[in-house]
């Protein structure tokens, strides 16, 4: 397992979920954290998609709330707003 905790944007959730191999990422990291924004980009617009309702069920993969806006709105200068939340998480 990874010594720690690793955080994910939305691009490679969904294109291993779309080629079936979403388990990747638990058979490297164990468990994947994600901001809600990466979330809702995967889950909730992906809709009944296979590669949406895979990341959902993923227990592996954990939801979790940012703490710095501030510093999420000075990366959105750059890059879209789930990048933005996952550097954030990426430092709690």
């Amino acid at each position: 397992m990874w010594p720690l905790p690793v955080v994910s944007n939305s691009t490679p959730l969904i294109h291993l979920a779309k080629i079936g191999r979403l388990e990747l990422l638990r058979e490297f990291f164990g468990e994947v954290l994600i901001p809600e924004t990466v979330y809702r980009e995967c889950v909730i617009e992906g809709g009944d998609s296979e590669d949406a309702q895979a990341i959902k069920n993923a227990e592996w993969i954990k939801v979790e709330k940012i703490m710095d806006e501030r510093l999420k709105r000075s990366l959105m200068i750059k890059l879209d707003e789930g990048e933005s939340e996952a550097i954030v998480l990426s430092f709690r």
